[in-house]
């Protein structure tokens, strides 16, 4: 499992930013024609998805994440609820294509966030915040275990597969005698 130092480093939180960096100009460019609140809300939608990861990450608890990756994916549905009505408002026909794709941007954000906060809610680990001196030593002792464990394992297919080699080595001068 890949462990994140920085927010900017998460991929969900790299999709969130994609997503409004492409619906920032599309909406000034289709929605705000006649329809300024509509395009004002997705703006404020959109961000609000990497604003919460972001904000969620810097908490240092597990529990607040969780409940700012649950606010985060909310708000992808948000964007994805106002992208559906969007879809059979006659004004955005000629848009379909471009809605159909920032749709399924917001799903698989909302896959991912789904995916994380499940996970998350399976982890023994609290959060950062949480983490006294002795769950420090303990965390880092698993890690380091695992680590240890996946090396040892790592090494014993590097061995059978040396004596495997060898073996085919001994075999080869006996069959051509």
């Amino acid at each position: 499992m890949t462990s994140y130092k920085r927010f900017e480093d998460l991929p969900v939180w790299q999709c969130a930013v994609d997503l409004a960096v492409t619906m920032f100009p599309w909406t000034q460019h289709t929605v705000g024609r006649g329809n300024g609140d509509l395009a004002n809300q997705l703006q404020r939608a959109v961000l609000s998805i990497s604003n919460n990861i972001a904000e969620g990450f810097e908490r240092g608890s597990t529990n607040e994440l969780l409940q700012f990756l649950y606010i985060a994916r909310g708000s992808a549905g948000e964007v994805r609820s106002m992208l559906c009505v969007m879809e059979r408002i006659p004004a955005f026909r000629d848009f379909k294509s471009e809605i159909s794709d920032l749709k399924s941007q917001c799903e698989g954000i909302s896959r991912q966030l789904r995916s994380w906060a499940n996970s998350l809610q399976n982890s023994d680990i609290a959060g950062q915040r949480h983490l006294n001196d002795r769950a420090r030593r303990q965390f880092n002792q698993n890690q380091q275990r695992a680590a240890f464990i996946e090396r040892q394992e790592q090494f014993r297919k590097e061995m059978d597969e040396r004596l495997r080699r060898e073996a085919e080595q001994r075999q080869k001068p006996d069959s051509q005698t």
